[in-house]
């Protein structure tokens, strides 16, 4: 019976990434295949209310509904997160977590790591197609993924077919030239599921010229269950992008054939087989592969003064395998033991055109991690409930580093709720930092990884009888070994890397999620941050990045959003949200030193609708920042005003 019982928590998860904890298996077959299961936070399908950590579940139906196209759209409206974009459509876009660095979240496809080496993410071409759902999990979880998760971790699960074979496409215009379409089909049976699906979207972006934005994307998902001991997955994610950059660093308008072009592959294969009742070993194999470059060429003949042209181009890769057991003790006891070996590369070539003459750089390098870990989830109690783990890095760059996280959670019957955690995490250099060889900069080979030490405490409570909960997070982060440049080494020959500063952020993270009514969804959230440099290490001047006292750059203090959805049963739907950003400190670089500034607060309003007007069709309409408000999320770069979008869906 315990084994059926894990069969279903498997299938309810829809990822074949692991074995619900035997914990959860007390609850009748029927209710617990039905039950939400998380399976990011722990790599273990485990109800969410059974986590010690703070998670937030995106269904990607619902985001598809409400014409959501991009992750980074997604995320504005969580608590704890900030999402900032360089400009238009396509400019690199940041997500700050927990009051973290940007390179701080790991961002996962399916188990696929899409980080550069060193934490780096740009969400501008990740989009929200195919998507089941996205989980995401706030605090340090460095034990269970190693690099990166140092403020939190992204992941995005590629939708699964099931039943008969099923078709949908949509195609979408308006506001700027924009144009979005998809095509997707799906389908599955107890033995074999899939999905595949293709979109592009293009626009000319919002600047007067050179400013157009194409983003095409593939994506595909194949799971395998030959017997009912095992599971075997196959997902694929390809994106090719091509943005054209009109602005200079500083946001001014200055360049008519600056492009950037990327490509970006990730495949995963994910394996499970229960040898026993109580013993499971899965295996999961990760490529990403990214290549992309630069090209500005000299505007005309009379293009001579200054830096007038550039070039470049790299080529990264991340190659993982995971092996890992677990083995559910006893019914309320899982263990965990894992080891995963990883080989990161990066090739890259640039050149500079100037009136100095022409200067090139070049890099090929690479690096291995093996990383070992063990976790203990148990339910010793009923209601309460622990997670304990920790790991041990061995890089071949800056040798070994140890992290841990535990926490505890208790539920009573009454929907409260009471969770606390603590955790340690770590970042690694990036192979510039680690490489670089250049006239400007000489990387430094003993760096040390950044690091975080984290704590949270939360509590929620569900409302009467319906299905709305409140909840409220304090949490803390102290992150040390900060790497930073310094223009003029120490001494001859000398890197112009180290590990100098530190920083602090804490706050308070208060949502509420809910149906009170059916088809009526509800949902708000407020986030306060406090953030502040503790140690501006080589950094000086009231211009620097880092000001000791002061508050990290594009971090707000507060930030609100809500937003309300209705559904009448098949036939349409509606939507409405509301964004507030405070203010943010920033730097006008177009002044040398770079000069303080403040960003202003600003309101954002999005409109969605469809209806269904005919069996499979329906149209769809959305609107985004219906005020038309202006406002700057990077210094110097305006964001998009209003732009409405009006289109159809049909599912066959």
């Amino acid at each position: 019976m315990r084994y059926r019982v894990l069969l279903a928590l498997v299938l309810a998860a829809k990822t074949g990434a692991g074995a619900a904890p035997a914990a959860q298996a007390q609850e009748p077959a029927d209710t617990a295949a039905l039950a939400p299961l998380v399976v990011t936070a722990t790599r273990i399908p485990t109800r969410r209310s059974a986590l010690n950590a703070s998670v937030t579940v995106l269904q990607g139906a619902d985001l598809r509904a409400e014409g959501i196209r991009t992750v980074a759209d997604a995320l504005r409206e969580m608590s704890g997160m900030h999402v900032v974009r360089q400009g238009s459509y396509g400019g690199l876009t940041s997500v700050f977590v927990r009051g973290g660095e940007s390179d701080y979240v790991k961002v996962l496809v399916d188990g696929v790591p899409l980080n550069q080496p060193g934490g780096a993410i740009d969400f501008a071409n990740l989009t929200t197609d195919n998507v089941d759902r996205i989980e995401i999990v706030r605090g340090p979880t460095s034990v269970v993924y190693g690099s990166d998760a140092v403020s939190g971790v992204i992941q995005v699960f590629t939708h699964h077919g099931s039943g008969r074979l099923g078709a949908e496409a949509s195609v979408r215009g308006g506001s700027f030239g924009t144009i979005e379409a998809d095509l997707g089909i799906d389908g599955g049976s107890d033995v074999v599921s899939y999905s595949l699906a293709a979109s592009r979207s293009a626009t000319d972006g919002i600047y007067p010229f050179n400013s157009s934005y194409e983003n095409l994307v593939a994506s595909g998902a194949l799971r395998v269950t030959p017997d009912n001991r095992t599971d075997i997955g196959l997902a694929l994610r390809y994106g090719d992008s091509d943005y054209h950059v009109p602005t200079d660093f500083t946001g001014a308008l200055a360049d008519s054939n600056a492009f950037q072009e990327r490509k970006d592959l990730a495949v995963s294969l994910d394996a499970g087989r229960f040898f026993s009742s109580r013993v499971e070993g899965r295996l999961l194999l990760a490529v990403n592969q990214k290549d992309g470059g630069f090209e500005d060429q000299p505007d005309g003949p009379a293009d001579t003064l200054g830096f007038f042209g550039s070039s470049s181009h790299e080529s990264v890769s991340r190659r993982s395998a995971d092996l890992r057991a677990n083995w559910h003790a006893t019914g309320t006891e899982v263990v965990t033991l894992g080891a995963e070996i990883e080989s990161e590369r990066g090739t890259s070539a640039s050149s500079s055109l100037s009136q100095f003459g022409t200067s090139t750089d070049s890099l090929d390098v690479r690096r291995n991690n093996l990383g070992v870990y063990g976790q203990l989830q148990a339910a010793p109690l009923d209601g309460l409930a622990f997670t304990l783990g920790a790991r041990l890095d061995e890089n071949e760059q800056f040798g070994t580093f140890f992290t841990y996280r535990g926490g505890v959670n208790y539920a009573w019957s009454s929907g409260t709720r009471v969770r606390a955690s603590l955790g340690k995490a770590f970042k690694e250099p990036t192979f510039y930092e680690n490489f670089a060889a250049s006239p400007f900069a000489r990387g430094n080979p003993d760096l040390d990884p950044e690091r975080a030490l984290s704590w949270e405490i939360g509590v929620e409570q569900e409302i009467g009888s319906t299905s709305v909960v409140l909840g409220a997070t304090y949490f803390h982060q102290r992150f040390d070994d900060l790497i930073q440049y310094t223009a003029v080494a120490p001494e001859p020959d000398a890197p112009n890397y180290f590990n100098l500063a530190a920083a602090n952020a804490l706050g308070v993270e208060v949502e509420l999620r809910g149906e009170p009514l059916r088809g009526l969804d509800l949902g708000a959230s407020y986030t306060y941050l406090h953030t502040e440099v503790i140690d501006a290490g080589a950094d000086e001047g009231p211009g620097a990045g880092f000001v000791e006292g002061e508050r990290l750059l594009r971090r707000p203090t507060h930030a609100l959003s809500a937003d309300v959805s209705y559904r009448v049963r098949e036939r349409a739907f509606a939507s409405l949200r509301l964004n507030y950003v405070g203010e943010r400190d920033d730097r006008d670089f177009g002044t040398f030193p770079a000069t303080p500034v403040t960003l202003p607060w600003y309101v954002t309003l999005d409109l969605a609708a469809e209806a269904t007007l005919w069996r499979g069709l329906a149209a769809t309409f959305r609107v985004d920042n219906l005020l038309d408000e202006e406002y700057e999320e990077v210094y110097g770069f305006v964001a998009p005003g209003r732009r409405w979008l009006v289109g159809g869906k049909v599912r066959l």
